[in-house]
């Protein structure tokens, strides 16, 4: 199993994230004890999390009682009864004397972990109205809000215990809108930089302990230089102590994220790169499909390409509420590697969605197959894994599985991977959900013979022929690779 990179100046973290409404401000009635107030952090102690972070923002408040921005529910009607409990958790908390920020961080503290605090880059509760880009605001490209923006990290660093602070730009443009107008991104690419050196120099020059700088950014350089984030020379620069890429508004976990660009751009610098670990496996932006948790054996695929792409830890968040035995033992296993050898895994290669729209990264599915255009066409889908199957003798399964929309009997492919046929290795079908059994088959494939490789590997896809009295296209939904251990070594017998 690879290891994080050895650059003494990269730090190992494992992390989980709490938005502050979901699982915690919004669920909770009023009164709230100080027990509860700590409930976040104690969901997650005793697991191999060592730094929470706390999402204190949204476009309409934050999340704790600023003296420089505008708390949630502030000259605000509380439309709904979980904004009701937001207002009335925090007060309950304040008019007993405490601080709902400070008593996480306290908590997190007591349980030996650090405590970041993460601010929303387009959000800008406090700082006026109508500053929003959305509603035809200049955003932070207005001397006054980016000061305010600044004040508001500086609060968070300089007049709480936190241990650092966390620049969300991902939540733009599903979470919030962006922090200047959307055509004038690219042209305010270096005015965002000098924010940043100028809260780098705030948080690690603060009297005593330097404060950590992390940022959310996009997976790709495209989306971000799009989006005019010059991470690249922030890596430079050390203007960032971490680096979390993601797509905010895609949720499914995915064991292939385009990030060897971020993690070769970071190895010579003091920047660590955490990998996201999404939480979902499906989610209802698919017809037909209800939200489903990504399984253990989901969670050390990604984690395990992670760790092969030479990542300084793995990040969390949105795990099934509240955390059970399953979800702790998740937790547990991503901060160690080592656990992860010779366990179950089970790879889903990444589905485009119509959610996040442009600010997304290339997918290879869903694959559509015109019987009028595509005969004898091959295409290709790449994926990485990071096991050997082809050596490791405790390797006991190794199912290609394929889920095809429209697939018939009749139907003929050729499959390939990595160049050799696959055509005569033991194969199953079922039907591809269960709710319309008629609409798709799931192919399942035993690659036990013919496994693909640790690293890159490339599966081939040619469709033969169709019946041609059927005009339907098929799709190609799914390709998922599941990999079984056994803790006995395979063995012949004379």
């Amino acid at each position: 199993m690879d290891r994080p990179t050895n650059n003494p100046k990269h730090r190992q973290r494992t992390i989980y994230f709490n938005d502050a409404r979901h699982y915690y401000l919004f669920v909770h009635e009023p009164p709230m004890s100080r027990e509860v107030a700590g409930s976040p952090v104690d969901e997650i102690a005793g697991t191999g999390v060592d730094t929470f972070v706390y999402g204190v923002s949204r476009d309409d408040g934050l999340f704790y009682p600023s003296k420089v921005g505008r708390r949630f529910g502030v000259g605000q009607p509380l439309a709904m009864s979980a904004y009701w409990r937001v207002w009335h958790n925090m007060q309950s908390l304040m008019d007993s004397g405490l601080d709902p920020l400070t008593v996480l961080i306290d908590r997190a503290h007591e349980r030996q972990m650090e405590f970041i605090a993460s601010l929303r880059m387009g959000a800008f509760p406090g700082a006026g109205d109508g500053v929003s880009p959305r509603e035809g605001g200049r955003g932070m490209a207005d001397e006054g809000v980016r000061e305010h923006q600044f004040k508001v990290l500086q609060e968070l660093v300089c007049d709480y215990p936190t241990d650092g602070i966390e620049l969300d730009f991902s939540a733009a443009p599903m979470g919030t809108d962006w922090w200047v107008p959307a055509d004038e991104l690219a042209e305010h690419a270096s005015l965002m930089t000098d924010f940043l050196r100028r809260v780098r120099d705030m948080a690690h020059n603060r009297d005593g302990t330097p404060a950590v700088v992390g940022a959310r950014i996009y997976p790709t350089r495209e989306l971000n230089r799009a989006a005019g984030l010059q991470v690249e020379r922030w890596l430079q620069e050390g203007l960032i102590d971490y680096v979390v890429p993601l797509v905010y508004g895609f949720m499914i976990l995915d064991p292939d994220m385009p990030i060897d660009w971020l993690v070769a751009a970071a190895a010579a610098t003091p920047v660590s790169v955490y990998a996201m670990m999404q939480p979902y496996y499906v989610d209802e932006s698919r017809p037909l499909n209800w939200r489903q948790y990504a399984s253990a054996p989901m969670y050390r695929a990604a984690a395990a390409n992670a760790w092969q792409r030479g990542v300084d830890g793995l990040y969390a968040w949105f795990m099934h509420w509240p955390p059970a035995a399953t979800e702790r033992a998740i937790l547990t296993e991503l901060a160690h590697p080592e656990q992860l050898h010779r366990q179950d895994r089970h790879y889903v290669l990444r589905r485009s969605t119509e959610v996040t729209g442009d600010t997304d990264y290339p997918a290879h599915l869903p694959l559509r197959f015109a019987p009028a255009t595509d005969l004898g066409k091959s295409q290709q889908i790449p994926f990485t894994i990071a096991d050997d199957a082809a050596t490791d003798a405790h390797v006991t399964q190794v199912t290609l599985r394929l889920a095809i929309t429209d697939l018939t009997s009749a139907d003929r492919f050729d499959l390939q991977l990595n160049g050799q046929s696959l055509a005569g290795l033991p194969r199953r079908r079922s039907p591809m959900r269960d709710i319309d059994p008629y609409a798709g088959q799931r192919l399942e494939i035993d690659l036990r013979s013919q496994p693909p490789k640790r690293g890159a590997n490339v599966l081939q896809i040619t469709l033969l022929s169709r019946p041609e009295d059927l005009l339907s296209d098929l799709i190609l939904e799914d390709v998922e690779l599941i990999v079984g251990y056994d803790t006995y070594a395979a063995a012949d017998f004379a």
